[in-house]
């Protein structure tokens, strides 16, 4: 029998929206992602220092990114014939040899093509990790709750990269080093896959989500093909790909404007990005337990698309206009950040919007993330030359506005909702049954 103890802490999750099952997962996902974010905030700028010109950082994190986009697509169907939890096994590996391999042969020696191979290849390694486990969460978590559980998996994604991953590689820095500081990141990334794998004994992950009878290609094919059956589907693709596609190009473009323009020091920036995303992983848990009151479309539609519209040039005219202001800087991050966290709800509404597809989905809105990877540091690419820097953010600013208008056209189905509440229905009469089974074995 469970103690009192126990149940109050199993209350409390419930309270705050955590599947109980799952809770070593969101830990481990948290300090995966610490790992992963680690060198978010620096890696361009010492690229820079080590003699690459700023087409070629942008170019790196541009086909990195592409990887990113094609492995959170995978992560989909995949999951649905492996189940996620070898997915995620699969992806914290590949992401341990290629860091590896991108620090020893790439970093190190300053070799480019190396640095470009294996970082591109490690690129397919986060998504199949953490878009695995947001399968997982889909999968074992009821409709009721499915909001709150996005917002953690948010919460604990975010906080990681890069929030708590800059903050770290702020400290971290000084006391051992640029390379001392990236090859700790290897080791918060494998101790967080550990965790969420070898805690975490939630049955579902490991079962395969998808028919006996449906072949590998048939799931491939139907994690594209649903773009087209539900185009739904492909509009929170677009929205999903606008929401972080800034943070990409900032990640790029903004180190230099901080550093050069504003007069900060590079610990500054760290500092600074960590704000701005400690504001974000806050606001992802507040945007997930509004959208459970207020509907996921208008915190997405206002919240996300409207606020970033806003929240976008004023992170770059503010600082600028007050420079080395370190306060001001911040309170515009920290608006920057929430309207970024605003955008979490879609993680939820998807598998409401195809309730018979909800690997299908969620691969779609991976891809969509993955794809803000490159199309982000693409855009710098791209116009740049055209406007500078200040050209790049109203692009952004103009690309909020339209995430927020594709918003509007995201609706439930009546045939979804019914098909939801006939199968909270028999999930809450299975669970009574197993219930009542388990006072009668007492």
């Amino acid at each position: 029998m469970q103690t009192a103890t126990q149940q109050e802490s199993q209350n409390l999750l419930d309270r705050i929206g955590i599947p109980r099952p799952l809770v070593w997962g969101f830990v481990g996902l948290l300090l995966f992602m610490i790992g992963d974010g680690v060198e978010a905030g620096y890696l361009a700028p010492f690229l820079e220092s080590q003699g690459q010109s700023s087409t070629r950082v942008a170019l790196l994190f541009t086909v990195y990114g592409v990887a990113v986009s094609i492995s959170s697509w995978l992560s989909g169907p995949l999951s649905d014939m492996w189940g996620p939890k070898k997915v995620m096994w699969l992806g914290l590996w590949i992401w341990g040899i290629f860091e590896i391999l991108f620090l020893v042969l790439g970093l190190q020696p300053n070799n480019y093509k190396m640095m470009m191979l294996a970082y591109t290849a490690r690129g397919l390694g986060y998504p199949l990790f953490a878009y695995g486990f947001l399968v997982w969460i889909a999968a074992a978590t009821p409709a009721r709750q499915l909001g709150s559980a996005a917002g953690w998996f948010w919460f604990a994604f975010s906080g990681g990269l890069p929030t708590l991953g800059s903050l770290f590689a702020s400290f971290a820095i000084p006391r051992i080093g640029e390379m001392g500081t990236f090859w700790s990141s290897l080791a918060l990334v494998m101790v967080g896959g550990f965790v969420a794998l070898l805690f975490t004994r939630e049955p579902k992950g490991s079962q395969r989500l998808s028919a006996p009878d449906v072949t590998l290609r048939q799931a491939m094919f139907g994690s594209i093909s649903i773009i087209w059956r539900e185009p739904k589907t492909m509009i929170a693709g677009i929205v999903r790909t606008i929401n972080t596609s800034s943070e990409y190009a900032f990640l790029v473009i903004m180190p230099g404007v901080f550093t050069k323009l504003v007069g900060f020091s590079l610990e500054q920036w760290l500092q600074l990005l960590s704000i701005v995303f400690l504001s974000n992983i806050i606001f992802n848990l507040l945007s997930g337990i509004l959208a459970d009151r207020l509907g996921p479309r208008t915190v997405v539609a206002v919240g996300g698309g409207l606020g970033a519209a806003i929240s976008v040039p004023l992170f770059y005219y503010v600082p600028l206009s007050m420079p080395h202001n370190f306060p001001i800087a911040a309170a515009m991050g920290v608006l920057y950040g929430a309207s970024l966290a605003a955008f979490v709800p879609l993680s939820g509404l998807m598998p409401q919007v195809c309730p018979k597809e909800k690997a299908a989905a969620l691969s779609i809105l991976g891809l969509g993330a993955g794809a803000s990877t490159w199309v982000g540091p693409a855009i710098v690419t791209w116009f740049e030359a055209w406007h500078g820097v200040e050209g790049v953010i109203w692009i952004f600013s103009g690309l909020y506005v339209v995430s927020a208008l594709l918003t509007v056209l995201i609706t439930v189905s009546p045939e979804a909702k019914a098909y939801i509440r006939q199968t909270e229905r028999a999930e809450s009469q299975l669970e009574k049954e197993a219930a009542m089974h388990a006072i009668g074995n007492q």
